[in-house]
């Protein structure tokens, strides 16, 4: 019995002290360049840039090293917008959401398509020149989400949640 115990307390040891030197792997898997459409229906207009972090974490790290792709040419990113975000894209609105707007036009430089549902702008009273110049209007949000899933692009429906506590107080 002495002799198990002994044994049991070097085994535990010993993986007490592997736990310690252990961590994480990283990998780099072998992407295809992306061909997504984002489904962004906001309750908020708010909550509109913390939508676009959505983008942004699908083009940075593919950007970056080993990947290296440029968005103009490796990346086929549509973002199709049909809640209440559609006032971020109004002209008249520009300089309430300047920010939200500098960004959308960064990415639409970088070949992001950004497009408005033809119907959500009816309801808003929206045509089409009161609109952004780097925005599209479609006829519906549901026939461009279901063009280009036939078209074989992944989906990506953003949620956004009001953060309640900061990152440094959950660690």
């Amino acid at each position: 019995m002495p002799a198990l115990l002994m044994w049991l307390a070097l085994a535990l040891a010993a993986l007490g002290s592997s736990a310690v030197w252990a961590q994480a792997k990283v990998i780099t898997p072998d992407y295809e360049p992306p061909r997504v459409v984002y489904d962004f229906y906001l309750d908020d207009p708010g909550k509109m840039n913390a939508a676009l972090f959505w983008v942004r974490s699908l083009i940075n790290p593919l950007q970056a090293s080993p990947y290296n792709m440029d968005p103009m040419l490796d990346m086929d990113i549509v973002v199709i917008i049909h809640g209440t975000e559609i006032v971020t894209v109004a002209k008249k609105n520009e300089e309430k959401y300047q920010e939200v707007v500098d960004r959308m036009r960064y990415y639409a430089d970088l070949g992001v398509d950004f497009h408005v549902c033809g119907l959500a702008a009816e309801d808003y009273d929206y045509d089409r020149e009161d609109f952004q110049d780097f925005i599209t209007l479609v006829p519906s949000a549901f026939t461009d989400l279901v063009h280009y899933q036939q078209q074989g692009y992944a989906v990506i429906k953003p949620e956004v949640f009001l953060r309640t506590q900061s990152i440094e107080s959950m660690r």
